[in-house]
């Protein structure tokens, strides 16, 4: 009984933070598609050289660079000190996505390896305690359940913190760059960063909201195994 009250208190959170959170994946692709900021950021080196200055600008140039065009997702691996650049170059967005991961790479490295570290045992212990449910190998499955709980809620802590801090920091660290280089007039240049605070309104809640839904779902799949076992 108690795991169907947890399932439904769980899809009903989810769904009231979606309305609150103004949860819109799409939207927020469509914002980031602006060909006229498009056209203006073609003006502005190539991804990896755009990632070479804010590095020198931030002091940390032993940062390893990569693109990777396969992929739309760039990110800053921690272990391997790399900033992998994703398929990116054709939009305004990168001159801040860009910005986003160069921020990660000068976060406290101590944080940073801590929540690599962290969200692999979380999500191997999620996948262990599901195995044994579903073997019926696990006792006291309420217990475990509040365990992977309280571990979300550590994960979802640190991976927010990370994720805010770069990206409130990204939008400043972006239009610093684009005052220096003086490639484009005042007014394009508000244009750019008048979208990057368009997507950031939207986008940092997204983020926010889509970091706890993963943590809802887990505890709403384990709930969910341990009614039908």
């Amino acid at each position: 009984m108690e795991f169907i009250i947890i399932s439904i208190i769980s899809i009903i959170l989810v769904i009231i933070l979606k309305y609150l959170f103004g949860y819109n994946i799409r939207k927020i692709k469509e914002i980031a598609e602006n060909k006229e900021l498009d056209e203006i950021s073609k003006k502005y080196p190539s991804n990896v050289e755009i990632c070479k200055e804010y590095l020198q600008k931030l002091n940390n140039q032993d940062v390893k660079i990569e693109e990777n065009k396969d992929t739309e997702a760039s990110l800053y691996i921690a272990l391997t000190n790399k900033i992998s650049i994703a398929n990116i170059s054709k939009s305004y967005t990168r001159i801040q996505t860009i910005a986003h991961e160069c921020l990660h790479s000068v976060q406290d490295r101590k944080l940073l390896i801590f929540n690599f570290i962290f969200t692999n045992i979380y999500l191997i212990y999620f996948v262990i305690i599901s195995i044994m449910v579903i073997l019926k190998l696990l006792p006291y499955e309420l217990m475990f359940l509040t365990i992977l709980l309280l571990l979300g809620l550590v994960y979802y802590s640190v991976r927010v913190y990370l994720e805010n801090d770069a990206m409130i920091k990204a939008r400043y660290l972006a239009k610093e760059y684009l005052e220096e280089k003086k490639i484009s007039d005042d007014e394009e240049i508000n244009k750019i960063v008048s979208g990057f605070d368009y997507i950031n309104n939207i986008g940092i809640k997204c983020v926010n909201y889509n970091l706890f839904f993963g943590i809802m779902v887990k505890v709403l799949i384990f709930s969910i195994m341990c009614i039908v076992r």
